[in-house]
C-alpha cells in the first residue's frame, strides 16, 4: 500500500517517545535498541472520537493497548550520498515512501542517509490497560533494570512501522553530533579519487571478508554496484576468484 506525504507527516506527527534510550547510536559498530511500541488497536477508528489516520485516538473509553516488541538494528555508520536512499530501511512495509518523506523534509544531505537499519519484530500483544498505564509500567520496568538501550514509543497502529522509522531516525539525528566528530578524528570524512573515505575504507574491509570467507562475493559486488565503482575494483574482485 502506498502512503501519500500527507499521512506519513501526521503518524510522525503522532508518534511520540516516551522513554528514550540513553544511549547514542555507536560510531564504529552495531548499535541494537529494543522497543515496545504501543498504539491503540486499529479498531479503535470506529469508535467515536476517531481521527482520520488509521490507528488514532478513540478518545476516553479505549482501554486495551496493542504492544510491539523488537529490536532494531543502526548498522555501524556509513558515509554515504543519496544515491543509497531506497536502501536505508529493511524489514519496513513502508520504507521507501518514508525515505523519500526524508528527502523532502530534510534534503538530499541528511543525516539520516549515512546509516542503515534493520527491523526485528519479536512479539506481538495486545494488553487490557490504557496507553498510558501500559507505558509507565514498561518504562518503570526498564528504568529498574538499568536498561539503556531501550525505548518506549506512542505510534499509531496501522502504520506502525512508520511510527520506529520516525523513532529510529530522531535517534540518529541526535548521535550525529559525537558520530561525526568520531569519524573526523579517524581521518575518514575526507575525500580519495571520488568516493569518500570512508567508502573506501569499508570497501577494502569488504574484501578482507570476502578473502577470508566471512561475506559472500555477491554482497561485495552490490556493494561496489550501489557505488557505481565496480569497473574500477573489476580486477581485485576477479582475483578474488583465481587464488
Amino acid at each position: 500500500m502506498s502512503l501519500d506525504p500527507k499521512t506519513i507527516r501526521e503518524v510522525a506527527r503522532q508518534t511520540e517517545v516516551l522513554r528514550a534510550p540513553k544511549q547514542t547510536v555507536s560510531s564504529f559498530g552495531l548499535t541494537a535498541v529494543e522497543y515496545y511500541l504501543l498504539s491503540e488497536p486499529v479498531y479503535g477508528e470506529l469508535l467515536p472520537g476517531s481521527g482520520d489516520v488509521p490507528g488514532e485516538s478513540a478518545g476516553q473509553g479505549q482501554r486495551e493497548t496493542v504492544v510491539r516488541v523488537g529490536l532494531i538494528t543502526s548498522e555501524r555508520p556509513q558515509i554515504v550520498t543519496p544515491y543509497y536512499l531506497l536502501n536505508l530501511f529493511r524489514g519496513f512495509a513502508h520504507g521507501e515512501e518514508f525515505a523519500q518523506h526524508l528527502h523532502k523534509a530534510y534534503g538530499p544531505h541528511a543525516p539520516g542517509f549515512m546509516y542503515s537499519y534493520r527491523n526485528d519484530l519479536k512479539e506481538t500483544s495486545i494488553v487490557s490497560d490504557p496507553l498510558p498505564v501500559v507505558a509507565g509500567r514498561l518504562s518503570d520496568q526498564l528504568d529498574q533494570r538499568g536498561e539503556a538501550l531501550a525505548a518506549v514509543i506512542r505510534g499509531v497502529d496501522h502504520l506502525w512501522d512508520v511510527s520506529l522509522m520516525k523513532f529510529i531516525f530522531e535517534l540518529t539525528v541526535q548521535s550525529l553530533g559525537q558520530n561525526v566528530a568520531d569519524l573526523g578524528r579517524m581521518g575518514l570524512l575526507g575525500q580519495e579519487r571520488g568516493l569518500p573515505k570512508a567508502v573506501r575504507a569499508r570497501l577494502d574491509d569488504m574484501f578482507a571478508a570476502v578473502t577470508g570467507g566471512e561475506l559472500n562475493p555477491a554482497e561485495l559486488k552490490a556493494e561496489l554496484d550501489r557505488w557505481g565503482v565496480f569497473a574500477e575494483y573489476e580486477d581485485r574482485f576477479l582475483d578474488l576468484f583465481r587464488r
